[in-house]
């Protein structure tokens, strides 16, 4: 039992090393050398858990593409209007996306040429989720008349890519930087009885 838990530990730190490296470099600019440097591991200890670069970086798609249905799934499942769901969502995507190197990693990867045609999911596609509760929430009377749900879905999900992309390199945070831009976007898109209600919440 020891020996199995001091194996855990070790493709742990391997894994999170090599998405530290991965989200500070990039995928083809990190050597191996720098992974095992960073997760004070043996070329032996790697390759007992990994075949190659490749196999990790792969490992971390199929990480971050089990974490998306989740979140979406909760959200979802509440019982929320659907402009609230969208805006919660977002802004919980992208604390992960800030907190969490692997997930932010992953995600990454999974645009590159490694991960295509590997069968692996993706992360959600976002924007089409986005469209159909915003849509929802123009039906329901939550967004302001002549507001188009089609471009509050394609500002949302820049925002999101944003954070994304820039992680926790500069202030303030992903996760402060889409609730800031939820906010800003709300009050000109949003219905004044709607902003109403989710301020006395």
């Amino acid at each position: 039992m020891p020996q199995q838990r001091r194996a855990q530990l070790t493709r742990h730190a391997i894994v999170v090393a090599a998405a530290e490296e991965f989200d500070r470099t990039g995928y083809d600019a990190t050597p191996l050398s720098a992974i095992l440097r960073r997760g004070g591991v043996t070329k032996g200890a790697f390759y007992f858990h990994f075949a190659s670069k490749e196999e990790l970086a792969l490992a971390l798609v199929e990480s971050q593409a089990y974490r998306w249905p989740k979140l979406r799934g909760e959200w979802l499942g509440r019982e929320l209007d659907p402009l609230s769901i969208a805006v919660g969502m977002l802004n919980e995507a992208a604390r992960l996306i800030e907190e969490d190197v692997v997930l932010r990693a992953g995600t990454g990867l999974a645009r590159h040429r490694i991960a295509q045609g590997r069968g692996l999911d993706s992360e959600p596609d976002w924007e089409t989720l986005l469209l159909d509760l915003l849509r929802r929430a123009s039906a329901g009377g939550m967004l302001r008349p002549g507001v188009d749900p089609e471009a509050v879905a394609r500002v949302a999900y820049a925002a999101l890519v944003g954070a994304r992309v820039l992680g926790p390199r500069r202030e303030p945070g992903a996760g402060v930087r889409m609730e800031e831009t939820w906010r800003i976007t709300l009050q000109g898109v949003a219905s004044p009885e709607w902003l109403s209600n989710r301020r006395a919440r």
